[in-house]
């Protein structure tokens, strides 16, 4: 398959897993939040790797160019870019996104909510409120306006896929969270709201999933003295973000999935 960069190959080299090869998300239209780097980035470059036209959505126009050229490099559909600041977007910005991408591609068949802040790192006591806000309407509140505003796109697909970006602390509260915990608690919940609301319109299904612990910025942020060497990067845990915007997926909805077990 083609290759980037130094040589890493986006295409799979591991194990197949049932129903995906090079060909699995042909034809789909696939939006990525926080797409200019981290995971958003690696999963935009894979879903583009395996057919898909990637929707990169972020608020760094720089970075997502960055990304936009290396998947142009590819022999892959050509990607879009869709600049947004989650913090600040207003009702306006969401109703562009929507007219845009109806527009340009008439439905949406996979949305990857991956974009979400670290917030403050200490304990509730001290925790900044300014922040707290924040943190909650990056990682949260953003997540339903943007699955609000963008159902009208997903259900226009045969076969939608929304998949949230939980994580451990979101399933089990640890001190000195905050607010990343407390949003990602709230990720899991809308996850199996929309999941329940939508449970008899088969064309649509919500999942969430845990990357675990992967060497990215906001992973060294959190914990500073660990060895990034020793975590997997995030090209090594892109299986279940593949299997779950594939055809292989159909029939699962509201179910949290962990990357690393």
């Amino acid at each position: 398959g083609p290759c980037i960069g130094n040589s890493e190959c986006y295409i799979i080299n591991y194990p197949m897993v049932s129903g995906i090869n090079k060909n699995s998300l042909a034809n789909k239209i696939i939006l990525i939040t926080g797409a200019s780097s981290g995971i958003g980035k690696t999963a935009a470059i894979r879903y583009a790797s395996h057919g898909a036209t990637v929707i990169l959505l972020g608020k760094t126009l720089s970075k997502l160019e960055k990304v936009y050229d290396e998947i142009e490099k590819l022999d892959c559909p050509t990607p879009s870019i869709s600049l947004m600041d989650l913090l600040l977007a207003d009702a306006n910005d969401y109703q562009e996104l929507i007219d845009n991408l109806l527009t340009e591609f008439n439905q949406l068949d996979g949305l990857l909510l991956n974009a979400a802040i670290l917030g403050d790192r200490s304990p509730i006591e001290q925790y900044n409120v300014q922040k707290w806000v924040e943190t909650i309407h990056i990682n949260l509140t953003s997540q339903f306006i943007l699955v609000k505003t963008l159902l009208p796109a997903l259900e226009k697909s045969d076969n939608a896929s929304v998949v949230f970006t939980s994580s451990g602390v979101g399933k089990i509260g640890k001190a000195f969270w905050g607010a990343y915990s407390v949003s990602k608690f709230g990720v899991e919940g809308l996850c199996q709201i929309l999941a329940e609301e939508f449970n008899n319109d088969n064309s649509i299904r919500f999942n969430c999933i845990n990357p675990g612990a992967v060497r990215t910025k906001m992973r060294q942020t959190a914990y500073p003295l660990e060895n990034p060497e020793d975590l997997p990067t995030p090209e090594k845990v892109m299986e279940k973000y593949l299997w779950l915007m594939s055809e292989a997926s159909k029939n699962i909805s509201g179910k949290s999935f962990d990357c690393q077990q």
